[in-house]
C-alpha cells in the first residue's frame, strides 16, 4: 500500500518548485492535494498537469490573508472530504542589504513566510484537532539556521518558522497532531537559477556534497515528515542541504 493513500493534503505555493514536487509525489503516494497559490492560472495549469480533479484541485490564495487560508482548507474538506496533511510551503525573497532593504521589502517577506506559516498553521490544527490526527509540515531554510547576506528579512522569517513549528508541535502533540520543519539549503528552482552566476557558483561551494538539491529530494523528506514513517517525530527540523552549514 502507498503511504498515502486516502489522505488529503494541502500544499501551498503548490504551482511550481518544491511545492508542486511535493504535491506530485504525494500524489503518487496515493493521496489527493489541494494546491493554494496566488496565480489561478498557474495553479490549475499545475492541477491538470498532477492528474486533474481526481487527484487535484486548484485554489486562489494568499496565504497573508486569514479567512483565504481558511476557505484553502475548506476545499480540501469539501472536495476530498477531510485535510491529513498541511504543508505550508508559500514563499517569496526580497534580497538587499540592510542599508538598501525598504521597511516594504521586510514586512512583505515577514507576511508571506511566517505570517502565512502561521495562519496555515491554525487553519489547519483547527481541522486536525477535531479527527485526533494529522501532520503539518512548514518549510523554513537553512538562512533561517545561519543567517545569510542580503536576508535579513528572510532569515527572519525562516528562523521563525522553526521557534513556531516547535511551538505548535507543543501545544498540539496531546491531539494527535505533529508539526515539523524542512529546511532546504541550495535547491534547484527558477527562484535560485535568477541569482547571478557568481552567486550560484559561490553557495554551490559551500556545499560539501558538491552538486545542488533537486525539488524531488527535498519532497521526499516532505513524504517523510507528512507519513507514519515519522509517527514517533513532532518539533523536530529536518536539514536537507547537502552538508552545506553542517
Amino acid at each position: 500500500m502507498s503511504l498515502l493513500t486516502g489522505q488529503t493534503a494541502v500544499v501551498t505555493g503548490g504551482a511550481q518548485g518544491l511545492g508542486y514536487a511535493i504535491a506530485e509525489l504525494f500524489i503518487a503516494e496515493g493521496a489527493r492535494v489541494v494546491l493554494g497559490d496566488l496565480d489561478l492560472g498557474a495553479t490549475e495549469a499545475a492541477a491538470k498537469q498532477l492528474g486533474g480533479e481526481q487527484h487535484a484541485l486548484a485554489v486562489r490564495c494568499d496565504v497573508t490573508k486569514a479567512d483565504e487560508v481558511d476557505a484553502l482548507v475548506a476545499a480540501a474538506t469539501e472536495r476530498f472530504g477531510g485535510l491529513d496533511i498541511m504543508v505550508n510551503n508559500a514563499g517569496i525573497t526580497r534580497d538587499a542589504t540592510l542599508r538598501k532593504m525598504t521597511e516594504e521589502q521586510f514586512d512583505q517577506v515577514i507576511a508571506v513566510h511566517l505570517k502565512g506559516t502561521w495562519n496555515g498553521t491554525k487553519a489547519a490544527a483547527a481541522i486536525m484537532r477535531e479527527n485526533n490526527r494529522g501532520a503539518i509540515v512548514n518549510m523554513s531554510s537553512i538562512s533561517g539556521k545561519v543567517g545569510l547576506i542580503g536576508q535579513t528579512n528572510y532569515s527572519a522569517a525562516k528562523a521563525g518558522i522553526v521557534g513556531m513549528t516547535k511551538a505548535a508541535a507543543k501545544e498540539l502533540a496531546h491531539l494527535g497532531v505533529r508539526v515539523n520543519a524542512i529546511q532546504p539549503g541550495l535547491i534547484r528552482s527558477a527562484m535560485t537559477e535568477a541569482m547571478p552566476q557568481h552567486i550560484w557558483d559561490q553557495k554551490l561551494a559551500e556545499v560539501p556534497m558538491g552538486r545542488a538539491g533537486e525539488p524531488a529530494e527535498v519532497a521526499k523528506v516532505a513524504l517523510f515528515l507528512a507519513s507514519d514513517l515519522s509517527s514517533y517525530m513532532t518539533g523536530t527540523v529536518l536539514e536537507v542541504t547537502g552538508g552545506r552549514h553542517v
